[in-house]
């Protein structure tokens, strides 16, 4: 076998680049019709905007980078796959856009009063590590937000819709694409799913505190129904998905 220094890191990033072309024609990924309840959400945890400097990590195409700006914060975004890049970039050309791995970012201490992040925490390879470097990085007194969930198990009624999604045979591409999905998530930290209090303890062993669970998204998966239809709304209603706040302590 041929050394590489490639790492899971590396297949993680490649594997959403990859994607990054139709990446925006998701609705699970594009904010449209949901965009007043994210806006709701972020203001429940966030506050008023005020100027902020907030940081967007795993930013992809921009999306949560045009909810933070609608919102009035000063954006910064962040991700490791430049395609994604290229994509967030021509959509919000005012907004600055930096290369460099969420895990890793080497961003300057204290620097944001503000880091978001979406669907991020379950592809992580260290979170441990990881939540300590968003933990440097926030300004005491900042906000961690984080919108994720366990996208791996199901509870009985995900099983039961599941069943019900249409079925067939996919193309040899989306075949491909699944078989890459799924061996990442077997070598990702939650490969059994990331649960909110797995990942609540993790930050509080990081140093955060004021940590709130909020499992209350039924307003964005309300928006999101027209056009997921209902069997995918039904699913995504039966997921555990969430978001978590917590704040740097101003002593830390």
């Amino acid at each position: 076998m041929t050394p590489t220094n490639r790492d899971l890191r590396d297949e993680i990033r490649d594997y959403w680049s990859d994607r990054a072309a139709t990446f925006d024609d998701d609705p699970g990924h594009r904010i449209d019709a949901d965009m007043v309840a994210w806006q709701e959400l972020f203001r429940r945890h966030l506050g008023d905007a005020q100027g902020r400097a907030l940081l967007d990590l795993a930013s992809g195409t921009g999306e949560i980078a045009r909810l933070c700006r609608s919102l009035g914060f000063a954006v910064t975004g962040l991700d490791w796959s430049e395609p994604m890049l290229e994509r967030a970039r021509a959509k919000l050309p005012d907004v600055t856009f930096l290369q460099a791995d969420a895990e890793r970012t080497t961003l300057p201490s204290a620097s944001m009063d503000v880091i978001v992040t979406r669907h991020l925490v379950w592809t992580l390879v260290e979170p441990t590590s990881a939540f300590a470097e968003w933990f440097r990085v926030l300004r005491p007194g900042g906000t961690l937000l984080i919108v994720d969930g366990d996208f791996v198990s199901r509870n009985l009624l995900g099983r039961i819709v599941q069943r019900l999604l249409p079925g067939g045979s996919p193309d040899a591409t989306a075949a491909a694409g699944a078989a890459r999905h799924k061996d990442i998530l077997s070598r990702v930290h939650f490969s059994a799913g990331a649960r909110a209090d797995h990942v609540a303890g993790l930050l509080h062993a990081a140093g955060f505190d004021r940590i709130d669970i909020d499992t209350n998204l039924a307003p964005i998966h309300r928006a999101q129904s027209a056009q997921l239809g209902w069997r995918k709304s039904l699913l995504r209603r039966s997921e555990h998905r969430y978001a978590i706040s917590a704040t740097k302590p101003l002593g830390a």
